[in-house]
């Protein structure tokens, strides 16, 4: 049960003393313990080894019994195994993962007088296929609005379904978007200070958002405590933040820094507990920002006036206006030049600055000039060129910062809604591209959505489906409060796939809508995709060939207790930034991570990560070609995936590889391994799903 390290101390008046130390054992005649895998993927099917131990002089006759909650136990729950004196006896349980969420266990052994017990638990993580997808809709009219919806063909009925919600106020379209933010996978610097500003700037109204998917308040406030715990174990003497780790790295980035004391700001500013002195480290850096810059931002004039002006920006925020300094960038740039989102920026901070009137009117009569507009939508492009990685930008950034900028300096301007209608009108899945884009546009439409929802609600929505009646809503006065209905999956293919949605709107208001759709297609095999990125990957053994062998369906057969290498070759077509190259694990191999301790040996290998030579690189020197062992800056291996990044990737072939042990047995769903440039998503490659077999 628990092994215990005993240790005395003894001394007497004089200078001698003594010490010793011994280990106690504590362990009951009869114990069990499961032996689990880390996490399952949805179609699993494993077979649960569970260790049974007899440690008493006697033959004993044991029965062991299982329940599952969330999963199957296809074979039955009930075993009777006879046990020698002193020994062991292993069982397995198949068990298959019928379902997303959390699959529990209960184990109970007995023999005449002598018993034991355990539970665990474990993720099962949604099928590799799922699919989602959403509309969204408004109307100031009181009446019926009709949409047709019609269930997927052979898709799992326990898996998804439909959601419906009703608002009185347009913030309820954020939900999506902040789901992303908060859920992202990888955890750079940036993409933690991004959620940790969307959670600090919707502090008010996040309790009102409704979504199966939404977290509730006590997580998001373990998430928004943790993260400040990980940019805190990144922060450096001056005040800089990494990347990935506090050490120097292969880049840097100064616009990286600005962006965490954002994220700092206003945490602060919204009551969040951030500890002083990171928030003090950042003001030097941020007033002396320029001398910062290495020789890939020197090349580049835009993102260091970008730059400047985000750290500009975030001063303002501080408390610390210096509108000298911002009207000196505006001369040395010219606002003919200067970026958009960096015009943005400045806008913000010189709006309420009574010396800046000509400045200000200035910008925004720039920025009508050079706006892309239509009848409804508005947006601004922007051009850095081949340095737009140093700053992780995407044009919807710059309508973001613009939109806040003109909320705060011009109200009453026609271009507002139509930026808004714009920006809502390029997601997809209910979000915008990437963490930069989502980050700094939800901050915009919160504030829009505040200043500009006029009518009080005073209106009654009710909903059916079909013929069935699936109740109704009011809406009396000024709330941030909405209504969710779901509607399962398995309800809807009883219905032969086809019904109309019915929501009618009775009385003085707007309505805001969201109906979306979450389903896994039962074909679980993914086919590959290239669209920037090739990916391929491979199972080799290690220390026997015949451990591992593909079969002609191209499925894996590995050998139980086997080590096998993992390698993924990953091709370029042409310059990359910003790489993530994501690997997911069958859930009966577990990663053997030689940085720790405890790990065995990890066997050579020759045809191992692709090394490379750099150029100009800040971390190794200037001006001459560097050799670096890996294509990547760094890597993460977590329970069910491996991932790799890299910020800069040359046109080329990597590949990465990584060491695992084959731990439990049963049939795996492999999901495709990924390659994608994460502030442009829609650049990735994939492999296939595999199907591994542990035996």
């Amino acid at each position: 049960l628990t092994r215990y390290r005993i240790m005395a101390v003894s001394v007497d008046t004089g200078k001698r003393f003594g010490k010793g130390e011994s280990n106690i054992t504590a362990k009951q005649p009869l114990m069990v313990r499961p032996s689990a895998p880390r996490f399952m993927n949805f179609g699993d099917r494993i077979e649960l080894p569970v260790v049974v131990q007899n440690q008493t002089d006697k033959e004993i006759s044991v029965d062991v019994v299982v329940r599952a909650t969330n999963a199957t136990l296809t074979a039955g729950g009930g075993r009777k195994v006879v046990i020698a004196p002193n020994d062991r006896a292993e069982i397995r349980f198949p068990v298959s993962a019928e379902k997303a969420g959390t699959a529990r266990f209960q184990i109970a052994a007995t023999s005449g007088k002598f018993t034991d017990a355990a539970e665990i638990s474990l993720p099962v993580w949604t099928p590799a296929t799922t699919e989602a997808f959403a509309t969204y809709g408004t109307t100031d009219q009181n009446g019926a609005i009709v949409q047709p919806i019609e269930a997927p063909k052979d898709v799992f009925p326990q898996f998804g379904g439909l959601e419906i919600t009703t608002s009185s106020t347009q913030l309820q379209e954020l939900t999506d978007a902040f789901i992303y933010l908060y859920r992202y996978p990888y955890e750079c610097s940036e993409q933690v200070a991004s959620r940790m500003i969307s959670i600090a700037a919707l502090r008010d109204v996040l309790t009102a958002f409704k979504s199966k998917d939404m977290p509730t308040e006590a997580e998001i406030k373990a998430s928004f405590e943790k993260d400040i715990k990980i940019l805190q174990s990144r922060q450096r003497d001056d005040g800089s933040f990494g990347l990935w780790k506090r050490d120097r790295e292969r880049y840097e980035y100064p616009f990286l820094t600005v962006h965490v004391a954002h994220a700092l700001a206003l945490a602060k500013a919204k009551g969040y507990k951030v500890p002083d002195e990171m928030l003090n480290k950042t003001k030097p850096f941020l007033k002396n920002v320029e001398s910062k810059f290495d020789e890939w931002h020197r090349k580049s004039p835009e993102v260091r006036w970008t730059i400047s002006a985000y750290a500009l920006y975030i001063r303002d925020m501080m408390g610390d206006k210096d509108a000298a300094k911002a009207k000196r960038l505006l001369a040395e740039a010219t606002i003919q030049k200067m970026p958009f989102e960096a015009l943005g920026w400045i806008l913000s901070m010189l709006a309420d600055d009574k010396n800046s009137t000509v400045e200000v009117e200035t910008i925004k009569r720039f920025l009508m000039n050079r706006t892309t507009e239509t009848a409804a939508t508005a947006n601004f492009v922007t051009d850095y060129g081949d340095a737009q990685w140093l700053i992780m930008y995407s044009n919807r950034r710059a309508d973001g910062v613009l939109l806040e900028a003109l909320i705060k300096s011009d109200p009453n301007n026609d271009l507002i809604p139509k930026l808004v209608r714009g920006l809502l009108d390029h997601r997809i899945k209910g979000a915008w591209s990437n963490t930069q884009e989502n980050v700094f546009i939800l901050l915009a439409l919160d504030k829009y959505f505040n200043a500009f929802e006029k009518v009080t609600p005073d209106f009654v929505t009710r909903i059916w489906l079909g013929n069935t009646y699936a109740g109704e809503e009011p809406f009396k006065g000024r709330s941030i409060d909405s209504n969710l209905l779901n509607i399962p999956m398995s309800y809807l293919t009883e219905q032969n796939g086809a019904a109309n949605l019915i929501m009618d709107k009775q009385g003085a208001g707007r309505l805001y809508y969201r109906i979306g759709m979450k389903y896994a297609p039962k074909n679980l095999n993914l086919a590959p995709a290239d669209y920037g990125f090739t990916v391929l990957r491979t199972y080799e053994a290690i220390d026997n060939a015949e451990d591992v062998k593909q079969n002609a369906d191209n499925s894996w057969t590995i050998k139980a207790g086997s080590r096998v290498r993992v390698r993924l070759t990953m091709v370029a077509q042409a310059r990359r930034y910003h790489v993530a190259l994501v690997d997911p694990l069958p859930a009966g191999l577990e990663i053997l991570n030689p940085e720790l301790a405890v790990t065995e040996s990890i066997p050579g290998d020759n045809g191992g990560n692709t090394s490379v030579v750099e150029y100009g690189s800040q971390s190794y020197g200037r001006d001459y070609y560097n050799w670096r062992w890996t294509w990547f800056e760094h890597q993460n291996f977590r329970d069910e995936r491996a991932e790799a990044f890299s910020a800069l990737l040359w046109e080329g072939v990597y590949k990465y590889t990584y060491v695992t042990r084959a731990t439990t047995p049963g049939q795996f769903v492999v999901p495709p391994a990924k390659a994608e440039e994460m502030y442009h998503p829609e650049t990735f490659g994939r492999t296939g799903t595999d199907f591994v077999r542990v035996e």
